[in-house]
């Protein structure tokens, strides 16, 4: 048992299998009502159970959490984690998997932009013996600046990262038991979950989804934390700019050794002194600019270092609603003793 959370129990002990769907939410009163009903109705064909539909409500300031405790209170599916406050969405996504009990678990936002009714295509792949389904966006319905945005932010994480990450792939996706346990046993709090679903291995199979527009109300990632995003993936994954700032300054060296050669050619080959107090200017202006920039780069991993050895916990819970947990324990119990005899 790790931070007063319950062990999640060995998918191989059961032939019941139970799925949960975790549901990051922050400010999303509009959406909850066809939410739920969307997601209910998916778990209702999926054979096995009993199901959890788990949300984490980060820190809500509307209605959200009292809609999802009146929902939790009607179907003892739905469990509920309140956070103390707003975590972040990374930091609710980990509460999700920590409280996820399911032998497989589907991550999915409660923007709706994520169709529930694509589950049981992911179920369908985990079948087939894969430990991560991840979507990767066919077509979105961002604005061209955004989907470009995104298209290079992709590659440019690729080619940076030291681990293999999939192009277009968000945080949508199905996770087996074991996938879930490893994530959960990470002890680093600057997380970019979808790196680290890639990072951990097994069999994984990408499923492409169109991603549809927001149900209702505004995207709660602003340009800033989709740029902090961007840097946790980049930085979390790669020390390719530490590398990038040794070899400008190679080249910068190269380059001021080259000119100190030409001086003195010049002074004494030519007889002349070297001109040019414009590009000297220049120089020092540049050259000051790349070493600002890449102190800022060092400052981020510096900064992170400083973060993890705090050691902080990564959310605080407020409070639970709903005991499908208990319910999930009761099933594989019976069917433990079922295969006994």
């Amino acid at each position: 048992m790790e931070h007063g959370l319950p062990e999640m129990p060995d998918e191989k002990m059961s032939t019941v299998f139970c799925l949960s769907i975790a549901v990051p939410i922050y400010n999303e009163e509009s959406t909850i009502p066809e939410m739920l009903q969307r997601t209910r109705a998916v778990l209702d064909g999926i054979s096995g159970g009993p199901h959890q539909l788990l949300f984490v409500d980060d820190g809500s300031s509307d209605r959200t959490l009292q809609l999802l405790e009146q929902a939790a209170q009607n179907d003892p599916r739905i469990s509920v984690i309140a956070l103390s406050r707003n975590f972040g969405h990374q930091a609710a996504l980990s509460a999700a998997l920590d409280h996820a009990l399911g032998n497989a678990v589907v991550l999915m936002d409660g923007d709706l932009q994520d169709a529930p009714e694509d589950i049981p295509v992911l179920l369908e792949r985990y079948r087939e013996g894969y430990d991560v389904v991840y979507a990767t966006r066919a077509t979105r319905q961002e604005n061209r600046l955004i989907r470009l945005n995104y298209f290079l932010f992709y590659r440019l994480q690729a080619i940076l990262s030291d681990t293999r990450l999939p192009l277009d792939a968000g945080d949508f996706g199905l996770m087996s038991r074991r996938v879930v346990d490893q994530i959960r046993h990470m002890p680093e709090r600057q997380r970019y979950l979808r790196g680290l679903r890639s990072w951990v291995g097994f069999r994984q199979v990408a499923v492409p989804l169109d991603r549809a527009e927001r149900h209702s109300g505004k995207s709660k990632y602003g340009f800033l934390k989709l740029l902090k995003l961007a840097s946790d993936g980049i930085f979390a994954f790669s020390v390719v700019p530490l590398r990038a700032a040794t070899l400008v300054g190679a080249v910068a060296v190269a380059v001021s050794a080259l000119y100190a050669l030409y001086s003195v050619y010049a002074k004494f080959a030519l007889n002349q002194a070297p001109k040019g107090f414009t590009a000297l200017v220049f120089m020092l202006t540049f050259l000051s600019g790349v070493l600002l920039f890449f102190l800022g780069v060092i400052g981020e991993y510096v900064g992170r270092v400083y973060e993890e050895i705090k050691a902080r916990p990564l959310y605080v819970v407020d409070r639970t609603v709903g005991n499908v947990g208990a319910n999930i324990e009761r099933a594989r119990l019976r069917d433990k003793v079922r295969e006994l005899g």
